[in-house]
């Protein structure tokens, strides 16, 4: 039993490994058009970009980093299998799911092999010629904290705070906090321009 335990964990990291792996390749292909430190400060200073609220600090040297917020999405048990289809409706996960907002202080337990969504404290509004990536941060990841399951590209003209996927791929049961530097926003300009209005424009567990 142990065994097979660990194989499952061995797994579910390979799998992270696969999407860390994915997230490289996306932003190397996109990797001229980065913003640097410098042209992050210089696109906020000109309201061009915006980050609500804002802390100087969180700008990196080709990112920013956006923090935990205190509600989560956990889902419940479910009999019979979840249809993945073009004719699902794209918000069919919240009947399988429920929301938890935290008491000031209290951290979200997130148990081995089992996932939840978060959502950043940070509003993040793109112009039309800027697009982003969502990524994990490292000291996270080695613990087995993933922030997005494949889902981390944010296209230009969003104006919402950022949903996670959070999944835990190690053998330890992870303590979420709130207000905590989760991840981290890349930003890319685009050639010509273009703005997202999808089912997912205004951002919401």
């Amino acid at each position: 039993m142990k065994r097979s335990s660990e194989c499952y964990y061995f797994c579910q990291f390979i799998n992270l490994l696969n999407f860390n792996i994915q997230s490289f390749f996306s932003i190397f292909f996109f990797m001229m058009g980065v913003l640097s430190r410098d042209e992050i400060k210089k696109y906020l200073d000109e309201k061009k970009l915006i980050i609500e609220p804002f802390d100087q600090k969180n700008v990196g040297t080709a990112s920013v980093d956006l923090t935990l917020s205190d509600e989560f999405r956990y889902f419940i048990h479910h009999n019979g299998p979840v249809p993945i289809s073009d004719e699902a409706g794209a918000k069919d996960y919240q009947k399988f799911s429920r929301v938890l907002k935290l008491e000031e202080g209290k951290p979200y337990y997130l148990a081995p092999g089992q996932m939840c969504l978060g959502i950043t404290r940070e509003k993040v509004t793109l112009p039309s010629n800027i697009c982003a990536l969502v990524e994990g941060r490292s000291r996270f990841a080695r613990l087995g904290l993933s922030v997005h399951i494949t889902a981390s590209l944010i296209n230009p003209g969003t104006n919402n705070q950022t949903v996670l996927e959070i999944f835990n791929a190690s053998s330890l049961t992870l303590a979420l906090h709130p207000g905590t530097k989760v991840c981290q926003m890349i930003f890319m300009t685009m050639e010509g321009q273009a703005e997202y209005s999808g089912t997912f424009q205004e951002q919401a567990l």
